[in-house]
């Protein structure tokens, strides 16, 4: 039997599958650092571990303090795998296309509504098309904003935006370091928090939704984390009846939402 001789050719494509869309970021150290300048939307700043820190790189790190930009030191490998045109000098920034707003803002916009309250929290979304579709739902099922963290997750990126079908021009996103203080907060300023989990106490259509409420939603295949679950006042859950154990996180967010949005307009309803 003959061996057959791998046929030659171009070789493979590098694998990309983990960086980010073209659109998605700015390479290169001036004009990373003009962008921080002009105070750009950025929702990361990954800085090779083997660049020096000084000179215009000093200057890029102290912008991106004084921005409050997340800075993430990674391997000069990554940096170079990412970089279209090979010339990311070591830094790389994630822009986003859209500026997220304070928690405080989300907190005026209701005000302004004169309507109670009504959030989505997400606890650790990292794929751009969940992300995209919870935010296309949120501006059709009426919430005021959406709450997601800094780290480990998904931010506003352009496959976002194109997920979303423009929705994320709508919708509001505050960006938080740390979901678990976050509900602390919103608990203060008389907001219940329901979280939506497998080992909820109730069906998700049983809880009250017609009061100041935010709607907690876990990672895709993590569901929430251990310290969000324990802050939440309220677990509810979706029944599953097939033989999957749990749904997909932006269709589980939708099913929640809309019962809340369902009970609200019930509500608006009989007070007239």
């Amino acid at each position: 039997m003959i061996e057959k001789k791998p046929r030659r050719g171009r070789p493979a494509p590098q694998d990309r599958s983990t960086a980010p869309a073209r659109d998605d970021f700015i390479e290169g150290r001036n004009p990373v650092l003009e962008a921080l300048k002009a105070n750009r939307p950025i929702n990361k700043l990954l800085v090779s571990k083997g660049v020096g820190r000084h000179s215009i790189i000093g200057q890029i790190l102290h912008h991106a303090k004084r921005n409050g930009v997340l800075v993430e030191y990674v391997d000069t490998r990554f940096i170079q795998k990412i970089s279209p045109t090979g010339h990311s000098q070591g830094v790389v920034a994630m822009i986003a296309t859209k500026s997220y707003v304070d928690l405080d803002d989300l907190l005026e916009a209701s005000h302004q509504k004169n309507t109670s309250p009504l959030y989505v929290i997400l606890d650790g979304i990292e794929d751009p098309q969940n992300l995209g579709a919870i935010l296309r739902t949120a501006d059709a099922a009426g919430v005021h904003g959406v709450i997601i963290p800094e780290r480990r997750a998904v931010g506003l990126t352009a496959a976002v935006s194109r997920a979303s079908a423009g929705a994320v021009e709508y919708v509001p996103v505050a960006r938080v370091g740390n979901i678990a203080k976050t509900l602390t907060a919103l608990q203060k300023q008389g907001i219940w928090t329901v979280g939506v989990d497998m080992e909820g106490d109730a069906g998700y259509t049983h809880a009250d939704y017609d009061q100041a409420m935010a709607l907690v939603i876990g990672a895709e295949g993590k569901g929430l984390s251990r310290l969000v679950k324990e802050r939440c006042d309220l677990l509810v859950s979706i029944p599953m009846k097939g033989q999957i154990a749990s749904l997909n996180a932006s269709i589980a967010a939708a099913l929640v939402m809309y019962e809340a949005a369902r009970q609200r307009d019930r509500s608006s309803e009989g007070s007239t």
